[in-house]
């Protein structure tokens, strides 16, 4: 796995072994900020459920000022740590080490962009999106990047979003919502 494009591009990244986090190919990956950049002015981006770092990653190596990577599993935070030293600039990197409902507790600001790459047995993004919405932490133009399984329906709508975009590749499925 690597950073795709942009400052880091081409920079290799650690993964997990085992099954306990699930990385988006650098396919799958090249594909998703195609649809949605695929380069940015700034702005900040939040990775729920971060596994490796990748995608928070490749959003600031795209041009994301700032991002706020949440990872509960322990393994996989010290991945993230690996592949967030791995950039050299940490500073542009926030590491929370806790799962998502606690993480949305403690968040402040807003996030341009939200990457939402649940565990695929654990589909909870309608709610994580809502409980979002409620505690202000969504930019007026924001942009919230759901991956899951292929065979996964979404719903049309989430609080104030509607699908702007939606690609199958391969097993897996990307759904962008905009308000």
């Amino acid at each position: 796995m690597r950073v795709v494009a942009g400052e880091f591009g081409g920079r290799p990244l650690k993964t997990l072994a085992g099954k306990t986090t699930r990385p988006t190919t650098d396919k799958v990956k090249g594909a998703m900020f195609n649809m949605i950049g695929p380069f940015f002015d700034g702005g900040r981006v939040l990775d729920l459920y971060a596994g490796s770092g990748s995608l928070a990653i490749e959003a600031i190596s795209r041009g994301m000022d700032h991002a706020v990577l949440v990872e509960k599993d322990r393994s996989a935070q010290a991945i993230v740590q690996e592949n967030i030293k791995m950039t050299k600039s940490e500073h542009q990197f926030q590491l929370l080490k806790m799962d998502d409902k606690k993480a949305i507790r403690q968040l402040s600001g807003t996030f341009n962009l939200v990457l939402l790459d649940p565990p695929y047995a654990k589909e909870q993004i309608a709610s994580v999106v809502t409980d979002l919405e409620d505690r202000g932490l969504l930019a007026e133009e924001v942009m919230l990047v759901c991956e899951t399984d292929k065979a996964v329906d979404l719903p049309e709508e989430i609080s104030a979003f509607g699908i702007w975009k939606q690609k199958i590749y391969g097993i897996s499925k990307v759904t962008v919502y905009v308000r």
